[in-house]
């Protein structure tokens, strides 16, 4: 099934909320975490929306979770342009205490965990459908060695891919390549 990416000037966006994750991120992200229409997906830190509104294009269901009261109005924002608020659920709360009252979880995405990844991750874990997948993107280096750390705790054998995406700018003269800021992937599948 073809999924066509949204451009990451097509989403609003706000100075007081981070994202949208890139594009390239975001196709990333749908490959290896191979959603599907029967997948309920949780996204803990989901910022604009970014990857809530692309999860939500392809799976049966996603809960988008932020503590910032400005992140799920801009997320919903985003959801009701793309015409994808049907299928979502928002939760403003922190991931933690969020996860409690989710029972379902197919594909998690951790990417905001408020000091929490540890507790986030063991929650997750335990609620993990059969052939569940947890996805955590990282930008800081003690991030992805504790996501790596826990998740190898927890019986999994989790994966890491370092992405760095240069986009060209064209010039008069030429083309330009500008670096985006690198993320790392590290995703594990039950």
């Amino acid at each position: 099934m073809a999924v066509k990416m949204i451009e990451d000037s097509d989403f609003i966006i706000s100075n007081e909320v981070p994202g949208p994750t890139k594009e390239e991120i975001r196709c990333l992200l749908l490959c290896k975490s191979e959603v599907s229409s029967t997948d309920i997906v949780v996204d803990i830190g989901c910022g604009t929306g970014g990857i809530t509104v692309e999860f939500a294009k392809i799976a049966k269901k996603v809960i988008a979770i932020d503590k910032n009261p400005k992140a799920i109005e801009l997320t919903s924002k985003n959801l009701q342009k793309f015409n994808l608020d049907k299928k979502i659920d928002l939760i403003e709360n922190d991931g933690l205490s969020a996860l409690k009252s989710i029972e379902n979880i197919d594909i998690a995405i951790v990417g905001g965990s408020g000091g929490d990844l540890n507790d986030i991750l063991q929650v997750v874990s335990s609620k993990l459908n059969p052939n569940g997948r947890i996805i955590v993107t990282a930008i800081l280096i003690d991030t992805k060695v504790q996501a790596i750390a826990k998740l190898k705790e927890l019986g999994h054998k989790p994966k890491i891919i370092e992405v760095n995406i240069s986009r060209g700018k064209v010039l008069e003269r030429g083309v330009m390549m500008e670096a985006l800021n690198p993320i790392s992937i590290i995703y594990s599948k039950i």
